[in-house]
């Protein structure tokens, strides 16, 4: 048992990755001239220190965030899920987890973007190789905002690392004013990989979600994202919504829990179960870590933990 868990530890620490704005006319014409070539200047200015920036993204997540950002790049990570538009042709720098320090060094990088979820695996590397590298947190909401503003003030992005992060807070006003006055439900969310699955706490950035949304998580553990536990444990604590998390390869995984559903009779005693609420949460909008679909993500999370609301 303990091998299982350690091997499934370690494909999760994969997936975790594999998965980061009253003068004359006469004078009135040489402000609008001065303020011109002001801009022109300004500009010319932001385009020399874009030039010198190399930077590359090691993640799907930060990928998607320095392109928000504006931000252009010289590497991208491997990955079999679309990356945006900006970065087509790039060349691609291995996983995230198992950079291509040869490719990556070929690039004469500024800055690699990784996340410090993967600190132990990359930093000896990177140090090693010389390689300047900046470590993002995407554990949480929070770290995720907290570092896309310190990027928008590192790359002269802050005009639009300030509208990333404002459109979120005013999702979180719409949201807690939706839910004001609910009863809060107990949420038990299931993170599964091919052959097995653990349990998420409030610590893990799902987790963080259901929380945001008003729910209460059925497992109070803190200080790690992931626990194992056995059913009859999970039992006691009676849910009122269990929530499935599909990675790696999200239709083998989904099988697997329709098949531990129906096969392990001890499910059938669960409230959620019982009362027909239990989801399967979508890969690209409920990662392992913080993403940029986190407002759209929460939307489906108060429907899914406050039906009548959607009703």
């Amino acid at each position: 048992m303990k091998r299982k868990l350690t091997l499934f530890l370690m494909m999760l620490a994969l997936l975790l990755v594999v998965a980061g704005c009253g003068t004359s006319a006469e004078s009135n014409e040489d402000n609008n001239k001065s303020n011109s070539t002001e801009a022109k200047a300004s500009d010319s200015e932001t385009d020399a220190k874009d030039s010198e920036n190399r930077v590359i993204s090691t993640t799907v997540a930060l990928t998607e965030i320095t392109d928000k950002l504006e931000l252009d790049l010289v590497g991208v990570p491997t990955t079999y899920k679309d990356l945006p538009e900006r970065y087509e042709g790039l060349p691609e720098v291995g996983l995230a987890m198992t950079p291509d320090m040869e490719m990556i060094r070929s690039l004469k990088p500024t800055d690699v973007l990784t996340v410090t979820t993967l600190t132990s695996y990359v930093e000896e590397t990177f140090t090693n190789g010389n390689t300047p590298a900046t470590y993002i947190d995407l554990a949480s909401v929070d770290g995720m905002y907290e570092s896309i503003l310190a990027l928008g003030e590192k790359y002269d992005r802050m005009a639009q690392a300030e509208e990333i992060v404002n459109d979120f807070d005013e999702k979180m006003l719409e949201i807690e004013e939706k839910v004001k006055g609910q009863e809060p439900p107990t949420v038990l969310i299931l993170f599964g990989v091919p052959g097995s699955y653990l349990v998420a706490t409030e610590d893990s950035y799902v987790g963080d979600l259901v929380r945001r949304a008003g729910g209460v998580n059925a497992v109070q553990d803190k200080g790690v994202e992931y626990i194992s536990s056995n059913t009859e444990n999970l039992q006691q604590t009676n849910p009122d919504v269990i929530l499935r998390m599909a990675h790696g390869m999200p239709e083998e995984v989904v099988e697997m829990f329709d098949k531990e559903f129906k096969e392990n009779d001890i499910w059938k005693h669960f409230k959620a179960v019982q009362d027909d609420r239990v989801y399967d949460l979508e890969e690209t909008r409920f990662g392992s870590t913080a993403n940029l679909a986190a407002p759209e993500a929460l939307d489906e999370l108060v429907e899914m933990l406050y039906p009548d609301l959607a009703s």
